[in-house]
């Protein structure tokens, strides 16, 4: 999360062409491919938002609402911090997440930046709101060793989450996360750039997934090999807080589509928006920003993020993938010191909001919070289309009324 990519900063952020676009249309885009469709052909959806990451005010919210619900477990109930996105997720025949920490136990110690800890009660939570499977490989995957490695994937099972990325043991670091999906074997796969501040031990390398060409496509054979008839990747990557993809990400995804035949690239790390593109004809989701954090110094940007939606539709020469995107926001309460009340019309609570759905149905939204949730959707947008995606390619805003 805090450390940026050992690989050359060439690429700064492209916001002025960002914005240049920002009146680019929404809905269905006549320009997508119309590859006709395999008679009796399977189809399905997948959703892939951003880095799950829970720093403490995030838990200190879920600990006033277990009090207020009296719901959760050991006091935390991450439930209404999440609610506002399981419409999207819930609609997906797949959904996956970026679990980027490691889990520590349900009543603590927790701890925040540098070496995260985080409450085991948000694995429940994000199974509640709909997520299958989660994507574990990280910069901070080692933050407290192999032992927090195998707790983490021990609470998943336990919530019911799929992951992928790291291992408990060299066995299980062999094995691909397949799952059936409305009758399809859909393989997903996870790699990461290695922390500086806590790498992977050599003893221990094979428990996580570093990002490596060879790699990746030694493990998409694996997986084809064992049935998988379509592949997905998650990698993280890039530099944080650019909106533009560095030249090392261009470098890696143009490899990816040209030597393996991955299906869908879904990125991670820089906690901003970055492009969606198609390279080579296969989907590459640069970056999706946060799905859910709370930094320390919040830019309004690292707020911003999206759910990406991948429509995948059987034909006679493989798969056909339209791309969809649902803008989210996560609410921030402004500070305000002891005995002070809250401004009013101003957000209250921490609360991940699809940004959509608000401004289709604001009811008595202040003026200002509208305008607020009008901006991450125009700016989300600007930079997701900041490669070209609105044109042949066909990316678009995800309708729940399709």
């Amino acid at each position: 999360m805090t450390f940026c990519d050992s690989l050359p900063k060439a690429r700064a952020l492209a916001a002025t062409a960002a914005l240049a676009v920002l009146t680019a249309g929404c809905g269905s885009a006549s320009s997508e491919s119309q590859t006709p469709a395999k008679p009796g052909g399977r189809s399905f959806t997948v959703a892939a938002a951003g880095d799950v990451l829970i720093h403490p005010e995030l838990t200190d919210q879920a600990a006033r609402d277990s009090e207020r619900s009296g719901k959760g477990v050991a006091g935390l109930d991450f439930g209404p911090l999440l609610a506002g996105v399981k419409p999207v997720i819930s609609k997906a025949d797949l959904a996956i997440c970026h679990m980027e920490t490691p889990v520590g136990r349900p009543k603590g110690p927790f701890e925040g930046y540098p070496e995260f800890l985080v409450p085991p009660q948000i694995l429940p939570a994000l199974k509640d709101v709909g997520y299958d499977t989660c994507s574990t490989a990280s910069n901070h995957t080692f933050d407290h060793g192999l032992k927090a490695v195998r707790r983490t994937l021990n609470a998943m099972d336990k919530a019911g989450l799929g992951h992928s990325g790291s291992a408990r043991t060299r066995a299980e670091a062999d094995k691909i996360n397949i799952r059936e999906v409305k009758g399809v074997k859909v393989a997903h796969l996870s790699y990461s750039w290695e922390s500086f501040l806590n790498p992977t031990p050599a003893k221990q390398q094979w428990a996580f997934n570093r990002i490596s060409t060879d790699r990746i496509k030694k493990a998409e054979a694996r997986a084809r090999k064992q049935g998988a008839e379509v592949v997905l990747l998650s990698v993280h990557w890039g530099l944080e807080h650019y909106n533009e993809p560095s030249v090392p990400q261009l470098e890696l995804a143009e490899r990816l589509t040209e030597e393996t035949g991955v299906d869908l690239v879904i990125g991670h790390h820089a906690h901003v928006v970055q492009p969606i593109q198609k390279v080579n004809g296969t989907w590459i989701a640069y970056g999706l920003g946060n799905q859910v954090a709370r930094h320390s110094s919040p830019t309004g940007l690292t707020e911003e993020g999206v759910i990406g939606w991948f429509e995948f539709r059987e034909t006679e020469d493989g798969w056909d993938v339209a791309a969809r995107y649902r803008t989210t926001l996560m609410d921030i309460p402004p500070e305000v010191e002891v005995g002070e009340k809250v401004p009013k019309g101003a957000v209250t609570d921490h609360r991940l909001i699809d940004v959509r759905q608000v401004l289709d149905e604001p009811g008595k939204l202040s003026a200002e919070r509208i305008a607020r949730y009008r901006l991450a959707s125009e700016r989300t947008r600007g930079y997701l289309f900041n490669r070209g995606a609105p044109g042949g390619d066909g990316l678009a805003e995800l309708s729940l009324k399709d």
